[in-house]
């Protein structure tokens, strides 16, 4: 009978031991790598085209072009009531280092434009903020997309894709499928439906 009552007391013994044991620290993990430093040249840049509130988004070879290239945006400093929180800019600029100067290839305000004039598919009635979303392609380099926040008098809410046109050297918008290329028109104007 002893030995029956002795061995639940070892059990309990070893059970207890076993759980009094200090847990095995987990191997360390790697901290999070930081943000590459954006470079004097890219910082001055920004502030140039969109003054003191800028934020550079990229910066390098954005085109695939073996130039170098900066996106910028104002950021909407706050997110407007009904509005899905994103990144929703005012104005956006992608600036382009050309024989040591840089310029302006793309600009996002009221409207979508190159140096060209505006891009096809940007809205007539000026956009008072947009919601963009961007990717780096291997294949195609930045693609942008531009939504506006509000359309007045319009239930629609078109998304515009823009992306780097090698055939001509700009960005341009593309097609609604974002598959082909449109071109550029010099003028906004209100187009009088009433007329034939």
């Amino acid at each position: 009978m002893r030995s029956i009552a002795v061995t639940p007391f070892f059990c309990a013994l070893t059970l207890l031991a076993a759980c009094s044991e200090p847990a095995r620290p987990k191997p360390a993990e790697a901290p999070p790598q930081p943000a590459p430093a954006v470079p004097g040249e890219i910082l001055s840049v920004a502030e140039s085209v969109l003054g003191s509130a800028a934020e550079v988004l990229m910066f390098g070879d954005l085109a695939h072009t073996g130039g170098e290239q900066v996106l910028v945006v104002n950021r909407l400093p706050k997110t407007p009531p009904g509005k899905v929180p994103g990144l929703l800019v005012t104005r956006a600029v992608v600036a382009e280092k050309d024989n040591g100067k840089w310029k302006e290839v793309f600009r996002c305000d009221e409207h979508l434009k190159n140096p060209n004039g505006f891009l096809g598919g940007t809205p007539i009635v000026p956009v008072a903020g947009w919601r963009l979303q961007y990717e780096q392609s291997a294949d195609k380099g930045l693609v942008m997309y531009f939504t506006p926040l509000d359309m007045p008098g319009s239930g629609h809410v078109p998304t515009i894709g823009v992306r780097w046109n090698p055939k001509v050297n700009r960005y341009q918008s593309l097609d609604r499928n974002f598959e082909q290329f449109l071109g550029e028109v010099v003028t906004l104007e209100n187009i009088d439906l009433r007329r034939k």
